[in-house]
């Protein structure tokens, strides 16, 4: 009993064995990295056609220069043309890989068009708001004038229809009609033009969104093409290191298995994390860039829409106008057919009271879809202040 006491105590206070050296310790996880790395590069190529062609057009150069290499192992010196070999190798595998990087840098900057097109997009919409402004201006004369001159004189033909004085019928409402058929279009040619800029303003800012959200989509279509790049950036580097490992392993003239197997240790690993994100950067920066085309590109169709729909139905206020301005001129000139216009005008003001109502419920809810879409707007520029 004493014994087996003895024997735990002693062996719970034995020291722990020596950590590894720092030096021993990496050397010991580099190899574990390299596999994870290799293994997701391995994965990559079975479901990718064109990483599978870069990956045999990668073995084929670097079987190509570990055979010239070899060659000058066997004879204990190297060439020029197998030092030349080596260099024009890692000038092909890199090639492609350059262009790659060099299109996303250029696409991680500062996006000049798109900055370009936010401005154009806030300078349409004050000038939309502005116009929004106009239409309430037009409606207030429409209400004040129009409106109010036919309702007085339907009220005047009420009154004296059932005066039956003759020689003094109707002399309120023809008054009313005069000034009816005196009054202002209260749609002026400026108010028109205005409609027309902004319009087009809206149109032309349309097609300059969709082409921009157009070329955005068709890069994060192609968003497996950047998924590639740290695939195609970590095996090159990783046989770049290689190759140049061997070559200074066959200038000390040792076998070019081992100058192989210390290439292999080498720490591979953050270059394939840097690529990762730098690719990850780029889909980052696309993505900021497409939510915000997204919502500028939906909020220029809502206000065409809107607008349209102004257009529409100030043509169908016009249209009301003259009608009842044809009315009151006819009975102006004929006052025996008075009843007969003015139940005329009775049934078309119904009409124009309606018209002016929707007229102006849809210039309030251009005005706040505008207000709303704008407000999206900034609050996704404040979300991405990088991009």
């Amino acid at each position: 009993m004493m014994g087996g006491e003895f024997s735990k105590k002693s062996c719970s206070n034995a020291p722990p064995p020596p950590p590894p050296p720092p030096a021993q310790a990496q050397a010991q996880a580099q190899p574990l990295q390299i596999n994870v790395d290799l293994s997701s590069y391995e994965a990559a190529c079975m479901h990718d056609p064109d990483l599978q062609s870069f990956d045999a057009t990668l073995r084929e150069n670097t079987s190509r220069v570990i055979s010239s290499l070899a060659t000058g192992v066997e004879v204990r010196s190297l060439s020029f043309d197998s030092l030349r070999e080596v260099t024009n190798s890692l000038l092909d595998m890199n090639q492609d890989v350059v262009k790659v990087i060099l299109e996303c840098k250029k696409d991680v900057w500062k996006n000049p068009e798109l900055l370009s097109l936010v401005e154009e997009y806030f300078d349409n919409s004050l000038k939309t708001l502005d116009f929004c402004t106009a239409l309430e201006n037009c409606l207030k004369r429409t209400r004040d004038n129009q409106l109010m001159i036919i309702q007085l004189a339907v009220s005047h033909f009420e009154e004296e229809v059932t005066e039956g004085v003759d020689g003094v019928k109707y002399v309120k409402t023809l008054q009313e009609l005069r000034r009816f058929k005196a009054a202002r279009d209260p749609f002026t040619e400026e108010f028109f033009a205005m409609f027309d800029s902004v319009y087009k303003q809206h149109v032309s800012m349309f097609k300059k969104l969709q082409l921009s959200q157009g070329k955005l989509d068709k890069k994060l279509k192609n968003v497996k093409t950047w998924r590639r790049v740290s695939n195609v950036i970590f095996v090159t580097a990783f046989l770049s290191v290689l190759i140049f490992s061997v070559v200074a392993a066959a200038i000390a003239a040792p076998p070019v298995v081992t100058a192989l197997a210390a290439a292999l240790a080498v720490p591979m690993g953050p270059v394939g994390k840097w690529c990762n994100s730098l690719w990850k950067r780029y889909e980052n920066v696309l993505k900021g860039q497409r939510e915000l085309i997204s919502p500028m590109c939906v909020g220029t169709y809502i206000t065409m829409k809107d607008m349209d729909s102004i257009r529409v139905l100030v043509n169908k206020l016009e249209i009301g106008i003259d009608s009842m301005l044809q009315t009151a001129d006819f009975a102006l000139r004929e006052e025996e057919v008075m009843k007969l216009a003015m139940d005329e005008i009775k049934k078309k003001l119904d009409v124009f009271m309606d018209t002016i109502q929707n007229l102006s419920q849809h210039g309030h809810k251009c005005s706040q879809d505008i207000t709303m879409a704008r407000t999206v707007v900034l609050r996704t520029i404040t979300k991405h202040p990088n991009n």
